[in-house]
This record gives structure tokens, C-alpha cells and sequence, in this order.
């Protein structure tokens, strides 16, 4: 087979009009050729860090979606589904993974449980992260969340680590705002990446100290415009991600789309393109080509240099998205759940104080942290309740692994008005997690997930919608054109009720990740991650 196009060869940083051969599923031949072919050649995007799971589906559906935006891979974290399942759900991700023409490359979870004050539904400790990496199909040791276990050597954690220099595989790093000496202990420990800075500031330290910094334009983090500015200077020690894409955002757009954004701020394309292709095979050592003479034909041919809009992908020289249609088939495979709690009363939502202030946590637009605020509190019948008025909501995390009371908190700015939306998808431990303008809603919408042992949804007085996840209650057994339009409407929903987030969902399944500061909810309760430890919602 040849192709006939402008080939775009990073490494030497030229453009020229060319033909590639292409023979048994890699390149055999590059040749400058005159034609008048005008469209581009180059190598595929790599998603350099992402749970797959938040796209709420299975590896073979995101596949058939991710290739008509010119991604062929992805460095990809189990960690959602190793939190319900343990190593069988890895297991999972690997032989879905498998089944289509993308090259999924996944990760050893090194935090299940994430941390000791949550309830998940696995464990898997050192032992089990030595039987993953041991698998020469597990390309390395997933975002260390636990970074206070790094810096106080706690030997569990060390040993993990110790694993993953045993079998020669690299570290990935997680340690938001982590910096000054803890974030040198970090670094010194062998951890080699991070996705959590949010700031030009984080990302130069942390580069300056050896760090390799992913710059995060996900569905909920989305950090570009703070950390773009590093890429011109600190390229090839750069590299792009999503973290969590939901669905509704797959179907617009991926790794093309930063690419793009970073080409209409005068970036140089050469730089853009490492950063995007390049950086990820090479650090995590991918079988992924790059656009060289013997390499995997892992490439894309895309309109023009500034849009990114892609014509066709390849994937080992087959064909997988032509002009509009992914040439991916849909697989069969078999649902696996851990859903075991029973169904709630509205009572168990019902907090009994007569305090007068109470310890709220304030979400933001765009971030995974969170801020602490103390407001005046809304008691009626000796019950704590939502003050609708002030955008103070109750929220709740509730055990669905097995049966608990109910965790109370209290948040800020999600705006609804009435009624609830809740969500199985709730990291990592990915219990139940609900916010609402009642008691009643939240019971309401907490009991609609548990009939359906996993999914988000969204009701009112006179509506109930719900988009169910059957799959570890993280992810749909459905196609992603299907799910990412079933996921706006419920998005649509959610913002009638009232809330002003940008994207609602992604942002609840948030406000139990413990190991982002400051203040979240786990199924035990209110805990600060700052001090890493529980603290009280009432303050007086």
C-alpha cells in the first residue's frame, strides 16, 4: 500500500511532498515524490495519560470514537475499574483493549484503595502490582496518588515503587501543589511524571527538578491555558493528556484539539507535534510508530496543519477511520458489576444539628480542587437541610459495596434549584455520590442508581433520567455516539435544574477524590487533603 501526501517528519523537522510504503503493517519506504497532493501525513496522537473508564466506555467503543480525531493510542490507568474489581478488572480493560486496532497501553494501579479513608471494592497491594507488572503488557506503574506515602516512606508505597524499577518500567507521578523539598523527595523516590499542576509556576519547578509535566485539558481539569506557555521552552519534556474525557466531549474532539489550540497561539508546529506523537513513545517505551522507516504504520492524514481535522487514521497500516466513519467494529464482551448495597430511605438523608455554621466545600470551574468555606447553616425541624437560595446543597456519598449509613456534606456552586443528580462514577472508590436541592430528590435519585446497580442521573419532582453504567457501574455496555448523546441530555437536564457548571457530572464524580485538596466527601465522611485527615462539618 502507498500513501501520497505532505509528510510532516518531526524528527528532522521538515515538511515535504512525499509517498510511504507501507508493507505487512509497517513502513518500509519514506521517498520525496512530486504530486499535487496537498493533505498532511503524520504520525498518530498519543493521550499520554487517561482512565479510560470516564469515558464511560469500555475500551473498544473509546476506540471506535478516539480514531476519527487522529488518536492511536493512549497511556491509559485501570485505576477506576481496578477500585471496583481489582486485578480481574484490569484483566478486563486489557482483552477488551485488545479485541480493535488501537493501542491501548495500561498501567499497574498502584492505589486501590486510593487511600485508607474510603471504601472501595478491591485491594490491590504490592503482591498484586508485582503480578501486573510482571506482564510485559502493562507498560508501567500508574499515577502514585498516595504522595504522602512517598514522602514519608511508608513501606507499602516504597514497595510498589521498588517493583516498578525491578521490572524496569517508569513511575507515574501525581502530587498536586506538591513542591520545595517534598516535591524533590518525590521526584528522588523515581517518580517521573506528573498531570496535576495547575499552575505555570507547579509545572516550571517540578520541570526544573526532572520532572516530565502532561499538560491536562480534560472534561472537568482543564489546565492548558496555565501551562501552555512551558511547552516552547521545555518541549521535549512535555507531553499532552485528557486525564478523564467524557463522552459527550469525545465526540467533538481529543488530542487534535490541544494541538490545534496551540498552533493559533504561534507555536512551533515541530514542537506541537513531539509533544503530541513523539514524547509519550519514547518515555513509556510504546510500540507505537512515529513516522520512520521500519516503525508500525501508526499514522493519520489530516486537512491542514492548524485545524488538525483528520481524513484518515491507521493503526499497523489498517485503516480504521475514513472520511467520517470509524472503520472499528463493535465486540461483544461480558458486563462485570460489585454493586451490593439495598435501597435508602429518605430518612438516612436526614442530618439532626443546631449548629450554626457549618464547613462546606466550594467546587470550582475547571479544577479538581476544591476550596473550604464556612456559611451560616439552614436547619428546619432540626435538620440540616439545602438553603437553595445561597447555592448551599446538600451531598451525600453513600457505600455501594455494602450497607451504610449515608455521608453528609454540604457544597457550593452547583447551583441546582430543585431536585437532584447523582452519580456511580465517583472517584476513585466510586461509591454513590448525589447533590440536591432536597432530602427527598437526593433519596430519590440515590435509590434510581441502585435499582440499576450503577449509572448518573438526574430527577425532579415529575422526571426521573438516568443513563445506565452496567459495567463495574463505571461504564456503558452501549457505543459512544449512543452514550455521548444520552450523557448530554442528562447534562441538559442537570443545567434546567439549575446548575451553572460547565460539565455538572464530571464534576460531582470529583468531590470524593480524597487525594485532591481541600476539602471532599468520602462514603465515611468529610475529609480535609490538606492534613489528610477527617474533619468535622459542624464548626461550633
Amino acid at each position: 500500500m502507498k500513501l501520497q501526501g505532505q509528510i510532516v517528519d518531526i524528527y528532522n523537522r521538515r515538511i515535504f511532498r512525499g509517498e510511504i510504503t507501507i508493507q505487512n503493517g509497517k513502513i518500509r519506504s519514506i521517498e520525496e515524490k512530486d504530486h499535487e497532493i496537498n493533505h498532511y501525513i503524520l504520525p498518530g496522537f498519543i493521550d499520554a495519560h487517561i482512565h479510560i473508564e470516564s469515558s464511560m466506555l469500555v475500551p473498544s467503543e473509546f476506540a471506535r470514537l478516539a480514531v476519527k480525531h487522529g488518536t492511536v493510542a493512549t497511556v491509559s490507568d485501570p485505576h477506576e475499574i481496578a477500585n471496583v474489581l481489582g486485578i480481574e478488572g484490569v484483566e478486563f480493560m486489557i482483552d477488551n483493549g485488545k479485541k480493535v486496532p488501537f493501542k491501548f497501553n495500561f498501567g499497574a494501579p498502584s492505589c486501590v484503595p486510593a487511600t485508607e479513608f474510603e471504601s472501595a471494592g478491591a485491594i490491590i497491594d504490592s503482591e498484586g502490582v508485582k503480578k501486573l507488572l510482571e506482564n510485559p503488557e502493562i507498560k508501567y506503574l500508574a499515577e502514585l496518588m498516595n504522595y504522602p506515602g512517598v514522602i514519608f516512606d511508608d513501606p507499602e508505597v516504597m514497595k510498589k515503587i521498588e517493583w516498578a524499577k525491578h521490572f524496569n518500567k517508569p513511575v507515574d507521578g501525581h502530587a498536586p501543589g506538591v513542591l520545595g523539598d517534598d516535591i524533590t523527595k518525590y521526584i528522588n523516590a523515581g517518580i517521573t511524571t506528573d498531570h496535576e499542576c495547575v499552575t505555570y509556576e507547579e509545572g516550571l519547578e517540578k520541570l526544573q527538578k526532572g520532572m516530565k509535566i502532561l499538560i491536562r485539558e480534560g472534561s472537568a481539569a482543564k489546565n492548558f491555558e496555565d501551562l501552555i506557555d512551558l511547552l516552547p521552552e521545555h518541549y521535549e519534556h512535555i507531553m499532552f493528556c485528557s486525564d478523564d474525557k467524557h463522552p459527550d466531549d469525545l465526540l467533538l474532539h481529543h488530542i487534535n484539539n490541544l494541538c490545534a489550540r496551540a498552533v493559533a497561539k504561534d507555536m512551533d508546529i515541530f514542537k506541537i507535534l513531539q509533544v503530541a506523537c513523539i514524547n509519550p513513545v519514547e518515555h513509556y517505551d510504546l510500540d507505537v510508530g512515529t513516522l520512520k522507516v521500519g516503525d508500525p504504520a501508526d499514522l493519520i492524514v489530516v486537512e491542514d496543519l492548524k485545524a488538525f481535522k483528520t481524513l484518515q487514521t491507521y493503526s499497523d497500516g489498517q485503516l480504521v477511520f475514513d472520511n467520517g466513519i470509524s472503520l472499528i467494529e463493535k465486540v461483544s464482551f461480558k458486563n462485570l458489576n460489585n454493586f451490593n448495597t439495598s435501597k435508602k430511605e429518605i430518612s438516612d438523608f436526614r442530618l439532626a444539628s443546631n449548629a450554626k455554621n457549618i464547613r462546606v466545600i466550594e467546587a470550582m470551574e475547571g479544577q479538581l480542587v476544591t476550596n473550604e468555606i464556612f456559611v451560616n447553616s439552614s436547619i428546619k425541624d432540626g435538620n440540616l437541610v439545602s438553603n437553595v437560595d445561597n447555592d448551599i446543597l446538600k451531598m451525600t456519598v453513600v457505600n455501594r459495596y455494602q450497607d451504610q449509613p449515608p455521608a453528609i456534606a454540604f457544597i457550593k456552586n452547583f447551583g441546582l434549584k430543585t431536585g437532584a443528580i447523582a452519580s456511580s462514577v465517583g472517584h476513585d472508590s466510586h461509591n454513590i455520590i448525589a447533590v440536591g436541592a432536597s432530602d427527598e430528590a437526593i433519596c430519590k435519585a440515590v435509590n434510581l442508581l441502585i435499582e440499576n446497580k450503577g449509572g448518573i442521573c438526574a430527577v425532579s419532582d415529575s422526571v426521573e433520567q438516568i443513563l445506565p453504567l452496567p459495567v463495574a457501574g463505571i461504564m456503558s455496555d452501549q457505543d459512544g455516539e449512543t452514550i455521548g448523546k444520552h450523557y448530554a441530555e442528562l447534562d441538559r437536564m442537570a443545567k434546567e435544574l439549575g446548575s451553572t457548571l460547565k460539565a455538572p457530572y464530571m464534576t460531582l464524580s470529583f468531590m470524593a477524590l480524597l487525594v485532591i485538596p481541600a476539602l471532599k466527601l468520602s462514603d465515611k465522611g468529610l475529609f480535609n487533603g490538606k492534613d489528610f485527615k477527617f474533619t468535622d462539618l459542624q464548626v461550633d
